[in-house]
């Protein structure tokens, strides 16, 4: 159920983060120029993205690996579609993360150092 509603989540986050740019959000060049700037802060220790970095990372990693042409070679069609599915879920997840991240970036530079918010 859970693993159903994160799906869910990026699917729809990749629905909303191609129509952003024409409503006024993040567009998709930002969202990408961030992705180096949220692996720093990640890495840094600053943002909370390790986990969603990790699984992002291993998602692209299965799309790319030579092991995953196995299934394409006997299964032909519906060997892509896991192909399809996980490209579609890691986009999704990519535009969701890097949402998240500009939100997180532009609560940071409201923040002074020293200082107590009200």
């Amino acid at each position: 159920m859970a693993r159903t509603l994160k799906r869910t989540a990026a699917f729809a986050a990749l629905g909303r983060a191609l129509t952003a740019g024409a409503r006024g959000g993040p567009g998709l060049g930002t969202r990408l120029a961030a992705l180096p700037r949220m692996i720093k802060a990640t890495t840094s220790g600053e943002y909370d993205g390790g986990l969603r970095l990790a699984l992002i990372t291993a998602a692209t990693v299965y799309v790319v690996s030579p092991l995953d042409f196995v299934p394409e070679a006997f299964l032909a069609v519906f060997g892509l579609v896991d192909d399809l599915v996980m490209v579609t879920w890691l986009a999704g997840s990519v535009l969701s993360e890097t949402e998240r991240f500009l939100a997180w970036e532009a609560r940071q530079r409201a923040v002074i150092p020293g200082t107590v918010a009200p």
